[in-house]
């Protein structure tokens, strides 16, 4: 039986959600080894002068524990 683990994780990106969850996966995979799975909770933008700027994400990334 496996025992896993949830981390939550902020991350943003110039481009879009999707590379925002990219860098918020890369970079919990750092420190974090076995990672499964990824849950996008909430998506927010940064709006400068009337055009989005930044796209975030609020992640769940889920790993196993050895």
């Amino acid at each position: 039986m496996a025992v896993l683990k949830v981390i939550e994780i902020l991350a943003s990106s110039k481009d879009s959600w999707e590379e925002a969850t990219r860098n918020a996966v890369n970079e919990a995979g750092k420190s974090v080894k076995n990672i499964r799975s990824v849950y996008v909770r909430e998506q927010s933008c940064v709006i400068d002068n009337d055009k989005i700027t930044h796209f975030r994400v609020n992640v769940k990334i889920t790993f196993e524990v050895n």
